[in-house]
């Protein structure tokens, strides 16, 4: 318990603050499940949207200094590691099966041939 008159005061002071700051330490985590989820499902134009939207409200808390600019950074490049290993990997599987039948029906004449 607080004994004296500044302690009473600094006790309403950052419960006040903490209220605050709770809806801006929670809402980045709010986007960034949202974002993993849409970067999971493979939709890549709404995860982009959602990834942003994450990123713009890690910053705002790192800003207000509800968290650590360092802990925004982590957590931003963490995202942005997870989306773009998502977009790059559908361009692959579509290369390597396109390759793979460019493959197959260059081996096919080459039997034909031989017979």
């Amino acid at each position: 318990m607080p004994n004296t008159k500044a302690a009473r005061k600094g006790v309403r002071v950052s419960e006040r603050r903490r209220v605050r700051n709770k809806a801006v330490r929670s809402l980045p985590k709010t986007s960034i499940t949202r974002a993993e989820k849409l970067i999971l499902s493979g939709e890549p134009e709404s995860a982009q949207r959602a990834v942003m939207a994450s990123i713009r409200s890690l910053d705002d808390a790192a800003k207000k200094g509800v968290i650590h600019p360092n802990n925004a950074a982590r957590r931003k490049s963490r995202l942005m590691k997870k989306l773009n290993k998502a977009l790059a990997s559908p361009v692959a599987e579509v290369k390597t099966e396109a390759s793979k039948a460019e493959e197959t029906k260059a081996e096919a004449p080459e039997e034909k041939e031989q017979e």
